[in-house]
């Protein structure tokens, strides 16, 4: 099959996909409709449409991580007065796997995701983590596409919005906020997480994470994402220290 350019696979990807029902779900419209369906792109998808002319969504997702942590700190930094330790395990919270597939079930975003057939049959509990990264890789999207303001409207209103349940109902004690709110009580660092290796295809891949103080290793962590194997790593450090 020819392969074709980038507006061509994004007008076809848009149509055959129906992302106008994505942009309405999310009250967002895009200039970039090519930006909107990376953010849907799951790497697998690209080894079996080699053609489409569209990176993979990893790239957005780095982006939107970092967008989506900028707007939560600075919400709780100017709506709450509580400490550092506080807010850091409340902004955990909010945007960790969890909370972030909570908001991609919300928003259907599993109707659109764009996978591989290997990669659909896979089990629900990886299919969680995808979900949540794409939350991040749609922000990243968004803030490229029509800049904070919209950015941080969509966090507000699709994020921000458990705020208030996750505190009143102290749900913020997952295994890594925990283990960073007692280290740095303890010792005032803040623990720090690294992929130490990746294995397996794209459908079924594995990591190994460490968690370290400063540059000590103190535990090791797998599971099918990162975030996953951060807190298996989390929790065995926790049984440590």
């Amino acid at each position: 099959m020819r392969k074709m350019n980038e507006e061509q696979g994004s007008s076809f990807l848009y149509e055959q996909n129906n992302f106008k029902e994505v942009e309405e779900i999310t009250k967002t419209n895009f200039v970039n409709k090519t930006l909107l369906i990376q953010s849907f792109l799951h790497r697998s998808y690209l080894h079996e449409h080699k053609n489409i002319g569209i990176d993979n969504n990893e790239r957005l997702e780095y982006l939107g991580d970092a967008v989506l942590e900028l707007i939560v700190t600075k919400y709780l930094y100017h709506h709450y007065q509580e400490s550092e330790g506080v807010l850091t395990v409340w902004r955990s919270a909010l945007v960790n796997t969890k909370s972030l597939f909570k908001v991609a079930d919300k928003l259907y975003f599993n109707k659109f995701v764009l996978l591989s057939k290997g990669e659909r049959e896979n089990n629900f509990r990886a299919r969680k983590y995808i979900l949540a990264d794409i939350v991040e890789a749609f922000i990243g999207a968004v803030y490229i596409d029509r800049g904070l303001k919209v950015a941080e409207k969509f966090i507000e209103e699709n994020i921000l919005i458990y705020l208030t349940e996750i505190i009143e109902n102290q749900l913020f004690e997952d295994a890594k906020s925990k283990l960073q709110r007692d280290i740095q009580e303890k010792q005032g660092i803040t623990p720090s997480y690294k992929i130490l290796a990746e294995h397996g295809p794209d459908h079924a891949k594995q990591f190994r994470v460490g968690v370290f103080f400063q540059e000590k290793l103190i535990a090791e962590g797998e599971g099918l994402s990162k975030q996953e194997a951060e807190e298996v790593a989390a929790k065995k450090a926790l049984e440590i220290n």
